[in-house]
């Protein structure tokens, strides 16, 4: 196991890391910008060093700022976290050849994901199912054109090298595939660098469902079950839950299944998160997220494992410890998103000082935050503030632990999501898991 390494990424995420940290009783090194010098990693890490200004590009995207942290406070390895270089192979690569290990997966396995027509291809010749779609690239609008043809409108427009739900666009006919094209192009080059883009058949009513997955060096690859994140609003989540609520069982254990093919098919290492889009009884490959995610503590909650200490214990060159037949879930988890941000307004984001902040406490309850009384949430960075986590006996508990941990968190002085999830607890699609993807648009527009 490591003795110290650096966390290159910031907010609750850092505070997550650094727990785990304290229970291996491994050191962790924090670093921040200016506009995070008050925030609670930096308070919580055994060191921290300011690597540059509020801007992300100066600081939290900053390789040689952070590789010159990571150096001189001679970590042995670093977590990216999420978000900013958490699926940078290039900083993947940097850190390894100066003999710093990064604890994610190897560039290579990233690099296979990161193209996303290419992934399609790898991932159907591993027997794992595919949306119908373009082979590869589209090289221009006829082909493009023949493509949505053969699969039929509605058909999706979607950048290779896309994430975050960039990229995108839906076409419905043939002038708007037109134009979508274009703007597909243009925002997928400014974005991410690479215009090229791929067509996959639209679904109208999918459910969001990802398989959580743990591999080792070694070869041995297992799951931790699946998460149903179907709650998301312009294709960010904003409830995520584990086990799915509409999986039987012989679905269930195909999806995990197919999971678990993704990431050998792809020699993938560490944790990892295997993206399913599911409607009438199918499960169709998305994407695989190279990295841990935000809503991973309700598979931790169900499972009893951390995922944290297993990539530490991964990245450090041990062996996988646990066989899948170890894993076996028990009752139901909800994690809600609390984000400084307006549900009145847009969801626009409510950066300010924090006078008030209180969490809930009680059975079955899990806060994971970097906030406090007198914290100010800088206008820099991602809204997210901080979780809501529950588990339960099944899925009714939940949403009534879920209720009461609502009604008795205080935020003041920022505006914040809690409202919102008030309203969708008592929700009755919501609480029947009637519901897919576009069941938030629905909901906000009445």
């Amino acid at each position: 196991m490591f003795s110290r390494i650096l966390i290159a990424n910031r907010g609750e995420i850092a505070v997550r890391i650094i727990h785990s940290c304290k229970r291996l009783g491994v050191e962790a090194v924090a670093i921040y910008s200016q506009a995070d010098a008050d925030s609670l990693h930096v308070r919580l890490a055994d060191a921290a060093i300011c690597i540059g200004p509020p801007e992300v590009a100066r600081s939290y995207l900053h390789i040689p700022s952070i590789i010159s942290a990571a150096e001189i406070s001679n970590v042995e390895a670093i977590h990216p976290g999420y978000g900013f270089l958490a699926e940078n192979a290039h900083f993947a690569d940097i850190c390894r050849s100066i003999g710093i290990e990064f604890i994610g997966p190897l560039s290579e396995a990233m690099d296979k994901m990161a193209n996303k027509a290419m992934a399609r291809k790898l991932v159907a010749d591993a027997g794992v199912p595919v949306l119908p779609g373009s082979d590869g690239p589209v090289e221009d609008d006829d082909e493009a054109r023949s493509v949505a043809h053969r699969i039929g409108y509605p058909v999706m427009i979607k950048a290779c090298a896309g994430g975050g739900g960039r990229g995108i666009r839906i076409a419905r006919n043939d002038v708007s595939l037109r134009s979508g094209l274009a703007q597909c192009r243009s925002e997928a080059e400014i974005g991410f660098g690479d215009s090229s883009i791929y067509l996959e058949k639209f679904l109208e009513h999918p459910r969001h469902v990802e398989v959580q997955v743990l591999a080792d060096n070694y070869g041995a690859v297992i799951h931790l079950g699946e998460r149903d994140c179907s709650i998301q609003r312009r294709h960010q989540k904003l409830v995520e839950e584990s086990p799915s609520p509409i999986l039987d069982n012989r679905t269930r254990r195909l999806l995990c299944e197919a999971g678990v093919a993704v990431a050998k098919a792809c020699g993938y290492t560490n944790a990892g998160t295997v993206e399913f889009l599911y409607q009438d009884g199918q499960f169709y490959f998305m994407e695989l997220n190279a990295r841990v995610q935000v809503e991973h503590p309700v598979t931790e909650m169900v499972t009893g494992v951390d995922i944290i200490e297993e990539q530490l214990h991964i990245a450090s060159g041990e062996p996988l410890r646990y066989k899948q037949k170890e894993i076996k879930p028990r009752g139901h988890s909800i994690e809600c998103r609390i984000n400084a941000e307006d549900p009145d307004n847009g969801f626009a984001p409510s950066p300010g000082k924090i006078n008030l902040f209180i969490e809930p406490i009680g059975e079955g309850l899990r806060v994971d935050s970097h906030a406090y009384s007198g914290y100010r949430v800088p206008p820099n960075y991602d809204s997210l503030i901080g979780k809501l986590i529950v588990h339960g006996k099944d899925r009714t508990q939940c949403i009534e632990r879920m209720r009461r941990a609502i009604s008795e968190m205080v935020v003041d002085g920022v505006r914040t999501t809690l409202p919102f999830h008030r309203e969708l607890m008592n929700n009755h699609k919501y609480i029947n898991s009637d519901y897919d993807l576009n069941f938030l648009a629905e909901m906000l527009a009445t």
